[in-house]
């Protein structure tokens, strides 16, 4: 083993504060959907729920922000990252800087009985309904009998 000091290692629990630490252990919240509550001085400022949109290191010139549309997470924008893994196995995670810590958790899965759930949408016994066809741009092709062009 080389002279030195070895590289750090963590189980399931920790503190980070390299770029390349924070960005690898934030990766698996890409095209996710988050909560997030935002904190100042132990203050809950804000909080919410957002698709995890782009994670970067290393640019300047993109910012942190959270919507309900889309996060985009600047690993530079932090001083460091706390994870610890819960009893589900799903990890929490927390960004701080100074005072102001940004905690983000997977959004939970609804189930049954939890209140607003998405429904998948019905079609009932009636026969009202629209059919849509859809062509592609561009083709020459004529149309079969029955299919828009008169009948012989």
């Amino acid at each position: 083993m080389p002279a030195g000091s070895a590289a750090k290692f963590f189980v399931n629990s920790g503190l980070v504060s390299s770029a390349t630490d924070m960005d690898h252990l934030l990766r698996p919240l890409l095209r996710q959907t988050v909560t997030y509550r935002y904190l100042r001085s132990g203050a809950i400022v804000s909080r919410g729920t957002g698709w995890v949109e782009r994670i970067v290191a290393d640019r300047p010139d993109a910012s942190t922000y959270f919507t309900p549309l889309s996060i985009c997470l600047n690993v530079d924008s932090f001083e460091h990252l706390e994870f610890e893994t819960r009893d589900d196995q799903l990890i929490t995670y927390t960004l701080v800087q100074g005072d102001e810590r940004v905690i983000l958790e997977f959004a939970p899965m609804t189930r049954a009985g939890d209140g607003h759930e998405q429904q998948a949408f019905q079609f009932g016994p009636s026969n009202d309904y629209i059919q849509l066809e859809l062509s592609a741009l561009g083709m020459d092709a004529e149309p079969a009998a029955g299919e828009g062009s008169p009948a012989s």
